[in-house]
């Protein structure tokens, strides 16, 4: 299975924004981690915006 390219660069382009990471160090986790990563951040933004 591939995956692709620009769904890739915005995963890594959203962790390292919110939490500033290396490109590098985003892009060794495994994909599975890097959307568990994702999916957090995600659910932090939510309870911010929320105002919880």
């Amino acid at each position: 299975m591939t995956y692709a390219p620009d769904r890739l660069h915005q995963e890594v382009a959203y962790v390292a924004y919110h939490f500033h990471w290396s490109r590098d160090e985003i892009l060794d986790l495994e994909h599975h981690e890097r959307i568990r990563w994702v999916e957090q951040i995600a659910g932090i933004n939510t309870r911010i915006n929320e105002g919880g």
